[in-house]
Order: C-alpha cells, then sequence, then structure tokens
C-alpha cells in the first residue's frame, strides 16, 4: 500500500476530482520507472527527460500566470500535481528554477529579464542554483561577504559561496552579494545579481557529503562581470527579496512527500525483514502514518495561506520544524524496518537498486539543515512568534 492521502482529503469539487484521476492516469503511464522511488539521488541530467515530459503536458509551472507560459492552476490543482508525484515516487522538476527565482522575476524582474529567462525555466534548457550561504554565513546571512562593486554598466563581484545545491550542474544563479558594506544595518546593503555561470573569474568545485554523493558544491568569483541589468530588483534590495525566496523554499522543501516515500519504503524492507509481523513495529508506523496526515493538512493550510499572501512569517519556520523532525522519525523507522538486512534491502516494487536505509537516514539529516537548521528556525519562533528575548 502506497501513502495516497485522497480518502482524508477528498477533492472540493468534481472538476477537481476529474484533474486528479487525469494526472494519475497520466502519470502512471508516462513517468519512467526507472526514475520511481530512487533511493540515490537523482541528477538534474537524469531529471530533465521527466521535467520536458510535463512541459510538454502543460503541468511543469501550475503556480505560474498563464500569460508567462504557466498553468494558472488553482492551489488544488498544484497540491493534486505535487501530491500525484509523490504517490508514484516521481522526481521533482528542476525548483530552483522553476519554483523559486521565477516567482520573483515575475514580479519584479523587468521585461528583459522576463523574456531571456522564464522560457528557458519551462522547458528545462535552463538550470538554476541559490548562492546564499558562505563561509561563516549560513544562518546569520545577512554576515555574508561576497563583493559587488559597480563599475560602469557592470558590477565586479569577488568572494565565495558555499552548499550550493547543484552548483556543478547550474547555468545561473541566483547570488546575494554586498553591494555597501557600510550599510546600517547589515542586510541593507545587500543585493540579488543574476550570474550567468559561463562568466570569465567563477570556478565551481563540488562538495561530497556523508552520503557519498556531490550534491553540493563551492563557487569562487575573481572579478566576475556581471551586467548591470543582471539586478533583480533595487540597488541594495535583495534582503526583502530573499525573504520572500526563504519563505517560498520552505514551502517547496517542506511537503509531506518526502516522509511519505520514507514510509512505503519502511514498508517495502518490513516485508523483506519480517519487522511487518512485529506488533511493536507497526505500532510505530501506525503513529507515524498518523502524524503525517496530521502534518498534510497543516501544510495545505499553510500552502493556502502562502498563496494568498497571508502567511505568518512565523509559518515557514513551522512548516520547516514539523517536516524536518518527521522525516528524520520516518528515516529512523526505516533503518529499524531493515535490520539485519542493513543497506541490502532490495525494493520489492521495481528490483532496481538496493535501498540504503542509512543513507535516507544521513540525508534527512542533511535537509533538516538546508534553508535554515531546525534549530535557527526555533529561535525565529522564539524571537518573531512568542517575543522571546535573545
Amino acid at each position: 500500500m502506497k501513502w495516497d492521502n485522497t480518502a482524508l482529503f477528498s477533492d472540493d469539487n468534481p472538476a477537481d476530482a476529474a484533474f486528479r484521476h487525469e494526472v494519475r492516469a497520466w502519470m502512471e503511464l508516462a513517468c519512467p520507472k526507472e526514475l520511481r522511488n530512487r533511493p540515490s539521488r537523482i541528477t538534474p541530467p537524469e531529471v530533465r527527460p521527466w521535467h520536458r515530459l510535463l512541459h510538454e503536458r502543460g503541468w511543469i509551472a501550475p503556480h505560474w500566470p498563464r500569460e508567462y507560459g504557466g498553468m494558472g492552476a488553482t492551489l488544488t490543482q498544484q497540491i493534486i500535481l505535487v501530491e500525484e508525484m509523490s504517490r508514484i515516487g516521481a522526481p521533482t522538476p528542476f525548483p530552483h528554477g522553476l519554483s523559486f527565482i521565477a516567482p520573483i522575476i515575475i514580479k519584479v524582474g523587468t521585461p528583459e529579464q522576463k523574456a531571456k529567462h522564464l522560457p528557458g525555466i519551462l522547458t528545462g534548457d535552463m538550470t538554476w542554483c541559490q548562492g546564499y550561504s558562505e563561509t561563516g554565513a549560513g544562518s546569520d546571512l545577512a554576515s555574508l561577504k561576497t563583493r559587488a562593486v559597480l563599475q560602469g554598466d557592470h558590477f565586479v563581484v569577488n568572494g565565495h559561496k558555499m552548499w550550493t545545491t547543484n552548483g556543478h550542474y547550474a547555468d545561473w544563479m541566483f547570488a546575494l552579494v554586498r553591494t555597501d558594506p557600510d550599510a546600517k544595518p547589515r542586510h541593507a546593503g545587500i543585493s540579488l545579481l543574476l550570474l550567468d555561470m559561463k562568466s570569465a573569474g567563477i570556478a565551481v568545485k563540488p562538495i561530497r557529503t556523508i552520503r557519498g554523493d556531490a550534491e553540493f558544491a563551492e563557487e569562487f568569483f575573481d572579478n566576475v562581470r556581471v551586467p548591470r541589468e543582471n539586478l533583480l530588483g533595487e540597488l541594495n534590495g535583495g534582503w526583502r527579496i530573499s525573504t520572500l525566496l526563504l519563505g517560498g523554499e520552505r514551502f517547496a522543501t517542506s511537503h509531506p512527500r518526502n516522509a511519505a516515500l520514507l514510509l512505503n519504503r519502511a514498508r517495502q524492507v518490513a516485508k523483506i525483514s519480517g519487522a511487518a509481523q512485529d506488533p511493536a513495529f507497526l505500532q510505530q508506523l501506525a503513529v507515524l502514518e498518523t502524524d503525517l496526515l496530521a502534518y498534510t493538512a497543516y501544510y495545505r493550510h499553510g500552502a493556502a495561506l502562502q498563496a494568498a499572501g497571508r502567511a505568518p512569517e512565523s509559518m515557514s519556520a513551522v512548516i520547516k520544524i514539523a517536516a524536518g523532525e518527521l522525516s528524520q522519525r520516518a528515516s529512523e523507522l526505516l533503518v529499524q524496518a531493515a535490520g539485519p538486512l542493513g543497506p541490502r534491502a532490495v525494493d520489492i516494487e521495481t528490483q532496481a537498486e538496493p535501498l540504503n536505509p542509512a543513507e535516507d537516514m544521513f540525508e534527512m539529516r542533511r535537509v533538516s539543515v538546508g534553508g535554515g537548521a531546525l534549530e535557527v528556525q526555533r529561535n525565529i519562533l522564539a524571537k518573531r512568534a512568542l517575543d522571546l528575548p535573545s
């Protein structure tokens, strides 16, 4: 049995129910079997064919307005698409372009920026990465040091970014840079630039993680010239844009699908290891499934507020904490389900490659740090929602 929340969250009207049926039938046929429920990380080149299939079907950008090539879907339709991809274990199309930077370009970008970047993001021909974190500027992002000095019609960028997801695959980067080192407070001197990763002076080095793969990269900028027209929004106005991006990122990366996929894997492994006959294991599984349904309800509520621009600033922190903890618990249950089988538990549906429970457990700890560690999110709640002293 695979996770399917439609029993609890029935679609509100016949049109949405018909849309779910259409999406489910198409995805069952269209999504390549080798991309489903992959234990190992899928790279952007592997995801691109699936991205293009969704684009050809007209479902790649349900949250974009129609005038920019999007679907102009309702929130319920957007959720249906994500849930149906989750149900079959399909990979997520390129989120840094589709869900992070494109909505900001649509909101504050110039007509030239929209014409240059949006078509390639839609087709999957242009991939993006996010240049935020630096050494000493991760959770405390306002302390970033990468400098951009305006010289004529170009910015000259020098500095270093790290922990950049898929930075070694990306064609473009949206990067926070310091354009006014004397500004008070610090975040008042930060701007957002769109950088062509093929520009002279950019060196990219992959970073190998505890999982053994190289999902991240670090970038070194040595007198990189960036045209002034690649400034997104106002000069020294990057911090306001970054808060919009981070809020959207936390919602995009905190969908219940991570925990749901892990619980599906735990069920599969438990059938092989014998844990499925253990009442104690089944009780833990039932508790997690109940918590997953409760979180899904809260996530849907938060997504509706976010789409309407009415989500409290603290809500993205609550979402991030809840999703991170739930996924960690699900990954621990997966390890427990494997027992003596360890990393050699085979996916009983696809027989494709061994599931690696320990790898999933490591990955969920990594995911909980991205976009702001859970401890940082708790500090945000304490200060901004509860007004507690520092």
